[in-house]
C-alpha cells in the first residue's frame, strides 16, 4: 500500500481548527463568558425574500411529476449560466454560455482546477494566503514559490519578472488582507503572466463588496486576460450561500496550451467526476440577479459594509494600521507592540473575549497581523469593537 506522502507537508490541523479548538478550551474554563467572534468569515444574514420564493418554488416543482428533475447537466442549467453572463455583460464583459460552470464551491473548483496542470508546474502563490492555495498544492507535491505580501506594498504586491512560474494565483479582494487590486496593477499581473505562458487562478469570491473606483470586479476587465486567465466567483459571500453551495468558474475557450484546450479539459473533467448542482439551489441563485434579488442582496451587503466600518472606526481610534474594510468583508490589522498573532488571539480572547483570526495561520508573512470579519449582527460587532477598542487604548496608555 502506498500512500501519498505530499500529505505530510501539511500543517496537522486546519487553521480554522485549530481557532474552535482554543476556543471551546476558554469556554469550558469560562463558561458565563459571553464570546463575540470575528473570526470565522461565514454569514450570519437571512436568504434574501427572492431566493427564499425561488426555493420554495423549486421544491414545488420537484413535487410534481410533469416538473421534477433529475439529473441536471454537470456545468450547470442554461437558465443559470445564461443569468451569469448578463452579470458579466453589466460590466462590459462578453463571455460564451459554454465558458461558464456552475458548481457547488469556489473552495472546491480552486482544488479540484489542479487536475488539469502537470505535477511539475510551479505555482507563484502570494504570502499571506487563503490555506487552499498552498495546501492543495502540497497535497499534490507541486513545488510553491511565495510572493511577499507585506506592509510596504499595502498588501498588493506586484510581479517579479525575473521569477518564472505556470500557475500565478490572485484574489482580489484579497483573502485575508482585504486589499484589492487596481486595474492598472491587474494589467501588470495579465502581462506578466502572458510573458510567462502561465495560468492566472483569479480568486473574486468577493467582487460584490468593492466599493472604490478603478478596482476592477473581473480579470476580464483586463485585455488579454481571456487568453491566459481562469476565475472563481461564488454566491457564498455575494448572497449567503454558504449553507446551499453555488458557485461558478470561468475558463475561457482561448486557454490552449500544447495544442490543449482547457475548457474542454475542465468540462471532461466535471462530467466525470461531478453531477451537478442542486436543482433548486440553481434556481435560488438565478433569482439573486433578478432585480428584486440585487437589490435586496445589496441591502444585506450593506449591512456587511456597515460593520466593516465599525470595525475599521476602532482600529483608527486606536491607532492601528490595517488594510480591508472599503472593498471586502475582511480588516487585516497590525497586532500591537510587535506581538505575535497567537498571542494576540489569546490575550484579545481572555482579555475582551473576541475572537478573530491569527495572521500567522495564512503564512510566514501574516505573522504580525490578524484578520477581522464583518460577518456578525450589528450589535455584537459594535459590543465587539468597542471592547476591542478599549483593549487596545488600555495597552497604548501602558506603553
Amino acid at each position: 500500500m502506498w500512500l501519498n506522502t505530499h500529505y505530510q507537508a501539511l500543517n496537522e490541523q486546519y487553521l480554522f481548527s485549530q481557532i474552535a479548538r482554543r476556543v471551546g478550551q476558554y469556554k469550558e474554563q469560562n463558561p458565563s463568558a459571553r464570546v463575540i467572534s470575528l473570526g470565522i468569515g461565514d454569514v450570519t444574514r437571512p436568504l434574501v425574500p427572492a431566493v427564499v420564493e425561488a426555493l420554495n418554488r423549486g421544491v414545488e416543482e420537484m413535487s410534481k411529476a410533469e416538473t421534477f428533475h433529475g439529473y441536471g447537466p454537470e456545468q450547470g442549467y442554461p437558465f443559470l449560466r445564461e443569468a451569469i453572463v448578463e452579470y458579466y455583460e453589466r460590466r462590459g464583459v462578453a463571455l460564451d454560455l459554454d465558458e461558464v460552470f456552475v458548481s457547488d464551491g469556489a473552495k472546491s473548483d480552486l482544488g479540484n482546477i489542479l487536475d488539469l496542470f502537470h505535477q511539475e508546474n510551479i505555482a507563484l502563490i502570494p504570502d499571506p494566503v487563503y490555506p487552499v492555495y498552498v495546501d492543495t498544492n502540497l497535497m499534490a507535491g507541486r513545488t510553491i514559490h511565495y510572493i511577499k505580501a507585506v506592509k510596504e506594498n499595502d498588501f498588493l504586491p506586484l510581479p517579479d519578472w525575473d521569477v518564472s512560474c505556470d500557475l500565478v494565483y490572485l484574489c482580489s479582494p484579497n483573502n485575508p488582507t482585504g486589499a484589492a487590486y487596481s486595474k492598472s496593477a491587474l494589467t501588470e499581473w495579465v502581462r506578466y503572466t502572458i510573458e510567462k505562458g502561465a495560468v492566472l487562478l483569479y480568486d473574486a469570491a468577493y467582487e460584490s463588496f468593492i466599493q472604490e473606483d478603478g478596482v476592477p470586479h473581473s480579470i476580464y476587465e483586463i485585455p488579454e486576460a481571456n487568453t491566459c486567465a481562469i476565475e472563481f466567483c461564488s454566491f457564498s459571500k455575494m448572497a449567503g450561500f454558504t449553507g446551499l453551495r453555488c458557485s461558478w468558474t470561468v475558463v475561457p475557450k482561448g486557454l490552449r496550451f500544447g495544442g490543449m484546450g482547457l475548457n474542454s479539459m475542465w468540462l471532461r473533467r466535471q462530467t466525470t467526476k461531478f453531477n451537478g448542482v442542486p436543482y433548486i439551489v440553481q434556481r435560488a441563485a438565478q433569482a439573486v440577479f433578478s432585480p428584486e434579488g440585487l437589490e435586496q442582496v445589496e441591502a444585506t451587503l450593506s449591512y456587511y459594509r456597515e460593520n466593516a466600518a465599525t470595525i475599521q472606526q476602532a482600529l483608527e481610534q486606536a491607532g492601528i494600521y490595517y488594510t480591508g474594510g472599503k472593498n471586502s468583508p475582511y480588516i487585516w490589522m497590525e497586532c500591537p507592540g510587535a506581538m505575535d498573532s497567537w498571542q494576540f488571539f489569546q490575550q484579545l480572547l481572555e482579555q475582551a473575549q473576541v475572537v478573530g483570526t491569527p495572521g500567522a495561520g495564512f503564512g510566514e508573512n501574516g505573522k504580525g497581523f490578524f484578520r477581522l470579519t464583518a460577518f456578525g449582527s450589528h450589535e455584537d460587532t459594535k459590543e465587539a469593537a468597542e471592547r476591542l477598542e478599549k483593549l487596545l487604548l488600555q495597552w497604548k496608555e501602558r506603553g
